[in-house]
């Protein structure tokens, strides 16, 4: 059956921005056998070549920088003066990720006092053989690249299939990789439907998932890869809590949560979206964080005074703006008059951050993930109102506490049901360390040394040297 195409349309102004090609059922099929095939070479190439490639990679992806980002803006309607920010993120994460590669790949010996000499024991990490990535629209790169890159250089071969928002984002990786000499087949972006996707889960030959996406497509995957006995990577929803105490530097602790709560349309898994202030100084937290949200400039991404632009999708705004609607008739606040917005449209992508206090656990807005430009401000009166609010979630990607005590961080930490803690800082991911989640925001682990043991295998190695 003759493959069909597939229209990108632009958030900027809601027009087809590109076509690609979909796959047909077969053409996915002698993909992953290529995949397959390739994989049983490229895993006998010993580990410094895997790792100069992905240097390779990484300088190759920079050189196409302003070309990528006004792309990027393009397909998903991030401003473009920040989209080049994420080219040169996803060089630096990926540089830590191959600093770091050796090491954790290295064999793991073991040595018994008294008998050296007679036996060589070893735990090896062995490829898991073909990798298939599903990866998002609102970090495509970043997001990408988190089980891309460690992928094959652990030894595996890839098939990344990429959001129908971003699928661009998947071949310009592509056309890096091929660039930098990788061999044909390790790495292939394949854009299918989401049957053939489902159906590519299933198949015999893909031995471990890598999926960045919603709870439902979480569960979908998941049901999908029962059928045999592999592992996967779920990086699902997340609804992050912010706890402000009455010690924080109070400046700083706003321009950080309005940043943290409306940076790309408020379209990032770690984003703010609920926020829980300490009584002695909630009211000067919310007159200031008001004060700090209004000066955003919503419009057209592409012109460079925007610095909210539109959400990814008509459907998406309308989403949140129901939400938003739903709190105020229970008895919400709303503090943003959109007409200080005046790009902010109804039944378009364009929508004007908003920031609603007045607001309780029983509204949709504080405990179902909006991914989009709203926050909820909460009033407490003590560390444990605050963790019992924080942990009051069915999300546990990220958190953090805004203080100048970091013993009182430390201890509240140990008590939220997170992935990453944070003191005085948030939405952000820090390549040294591990980036999980609990409850439905998923399981399993990418960055850090640690995220090559997701697409590896433990193999043991017992030799007994003397026989006499």
């Amino acid at each position: 059956m003759a493959p069909s195409t597939l229209s990108i349309i632009t958030p900027v102004d809601s027009t087809a921005y590109a076509t690609v090609q979909i796959s047909s059922s077969e053409q996915v099929q002698a993909a992953v056998e290529r995949a397959a095939k390739a994989q049983k070479s490229w895993k006998q190439v010993p580990l410094k070549q895997r790792v100069e490639m992905g240097r390779r990679f990484l300088e190759v992806f920079g050189t196409r920088k302003d070309e990528l980002a006004k792309e990027l803006t393009m397909q998903m309607g991030r401003p473009l003066r920040y989209t080049p920010g994420e080219i040169k993120g996803t060089q630096d994460r990926g540089k830590y990720m191959v600093d770091v590669a050796e090491e954790a790949l290295k064999d793991v010996e073991i040595v018994e006092a008294g008998q050296e000499g007679k036996f060589k024991r070893f735990i090896r990490k062995e490829a898991v053989g073909v990798v298939l990535i599903v990866a998002p629209w609102n970090y495509p790169y970043l997001s990408s690249l988190n089980g891309v890159l460690p992928s094959i250089i652990a030894g595996n071969s890839v098939i990344l299939k990429h959001s129908s928002q971003t699928p661009l984002c998947g071949e310009r990786f592509g056309q890096a990789w091929t660039e930098a000499g990788l061999p044909d087949g390790v790495f292939q972006c394949i854009h299918m439907s989401h049957a053939d996707t489902e159906a590519l889960v299933r198949n015999p030959l893909i031995n471990y998932v890598n999926f960045t996406g919603s709870v439902e497509g979480g569960h979908q995957i998941q049901k999908a890869a029962s059928s045999k006995f592999i592992a996967t990577g779920l990086e699902l929803g997340g609804k992050d809590p912010a706890y402000v105490r009455a010690d924080c530097d109070l400046k700083y602790t706003v321009e950080s949560l309005v940043d943290g709560s409306f940076f790309n349309s408020g379209q990032c898994c770690c984003a703010i979206e609920r926020i829980y202030v300490h009584a002695d100084i909630y009211d000067a937290f919310v007159e200031a964080f008001v004060a700090e949200t209004k000066n955003y400039r919503l419009g057209n991404p592409l012109e460079p005074e925007t610095t909210l632009g539109p959400m990814v999708k008509t459907k998406a705004a309308d989403f949140v703006r129901a939400q938003i609607a739903e709190a105020i008739s229970q008895g919400a606040k709303a503090h943003i008059d959109a007409s200080l917005f005046p790009a902010d449209k109804p039944g378009t992508p364009y929508m004007a951050p908003q920031v609603l206090t007045n607001v309780t656990h029983a509204m949709r807005v504080m405990t179902e993930e909006s991914f989009g430009p709203v926050v909820g401000i909460m009033k407490v009166s003590s560390d444990d109102e605050a963790i019992h609010f924080m942990n009051d979630s069915d999300f546990g990607l990220s958190a953090s506490i805004w203080t100048q005590d970091a013993d009182a961080a430390l201890k509240v930490g140990d008590q939220i049901e997170t992935g990453t803690w944070f003191m005085n800082r948030c939405d952000y991911l820090d390549p040294a360390l591990a980036w999980v989640g609990v409850k439905d925001s998923g399981r399993g682990c990418t960055l850090s040394k640690y995220g090559y043991d997701q697409v590896t295998r433990l193999k043991s190695f017992h030799l007994k040297l003397v026989t006499v």
